[in-house]
């Protein structure tokens, strides 16, 4: 690389970090190891709800609850349903592979009660996990160094949310929490969006959007003026998108190089 191509490089990292003042970060799957935590979570509340009772096979019940709870939270993220329907749906669905629990409670006028209780005791079970994605407590301590105003951005329960950030120790790096039922709306609805830049006080032009989810996080940054960032845990497809991300990392670590 010649001299001048050098410099030209060098310079562009620097207007790309000089750019930036605010950065809108999601926290589930891109910094809070959500699955991995639900992962261990689901496992403790089939053991303290002894259901075995009903599935001989754990993981016929587990693959049941992610199939319902990945299509009901993107049904969510849309706004098509309500929390009250997932939270309920989310186990409803699994347990009625039970034909044995489909019998006991299919008539029972306690069935919703008796699922409102799983779901409670597996939100206290998720909520004391302190796991985080490889390289989570580093970025962030380079953010902070950095001078960067981080806001958490999050479609998650507010109840939970202030639970998760304190058992991983990521609370008092944000200056803004910004949770969708306080918004009133989504992502990746622009009235999330428009919300966020109320409550921050950050501007469109000097904010950059990092998260996980094509969809919610960098589609929906996008298609309000945002400039994002994916974190392509999943390994998700992008050739077919309406808008490109902004930028494409694979690992947390990588965002460094970028700010």
């Amino acid at each position: 690389m010649s001299t001048f191509a050098l410099k030209i490089k060098c310079l562009s990292f620097f207007a790309i970090r000089m750019k930036y003042t605010d950065l809108f970060i999601d926290f589930d799957d891109t910094l809070y190891d959500t699955h991995g935590n639900a992962v261990i979570a689901l496992r403790e509340t089939f053991e303290a709800f002894h259901l075995e009772r009903y599935f001989r096979n754990p993981q016929v019940f587990y693959d049941a609850y992610w199939l319902a709870n990945i299509n009901l939270w993107t049904r969510y993220s849309k706004g098509e349903i309500t929390r009250d329907y997932l939270i309920v749906e989310r186990f409803r669905r699994p347990l009625m592979e039970s034909k044995t629990f489909e019998e006991e409670f299919s008539h029972s006028s306690s069935l919703t009660t008796y699922i409102l209780n799983i779901n409670d005791r597996f939100l206290e079970f998720c909520s004391s996990k302190p796991g985080v994605v490889e390289g989570t407590h580093e970025l962030m301590d380079y953010l902070h160094r950095r001078g960067y105003r981080m806001h958490m951005t999050s479609n998650g329960f507010h109840e939970v949310q202030y639970k998760k950030l304190a058992a991983c120790g990521l609370t008092d790096y944000f200056d803004t929490i910004i949770l969708s039922e306080d918004a009133g709306a989504n992502k990746p609805s622009p009235e999330f969006y428009d919300y966020a830049f109320r409550q921050s006080g950050a501007r469109r032009d000097t904010t950059l959007m990092i998260g996980d989810n094509l969809q919610t996080d960098i589609l929906g940054a996008l298609s309000s003026g945002i400039d994002a960032l994916l974190f392509n845990r999943w390994n998700t497809e992008t050739n077919d998108c309406p808008q490109k991300p902004t930028f494409i990392v694979n690992s947390l670590k990588d965002i460094m190089k970028i700010l």
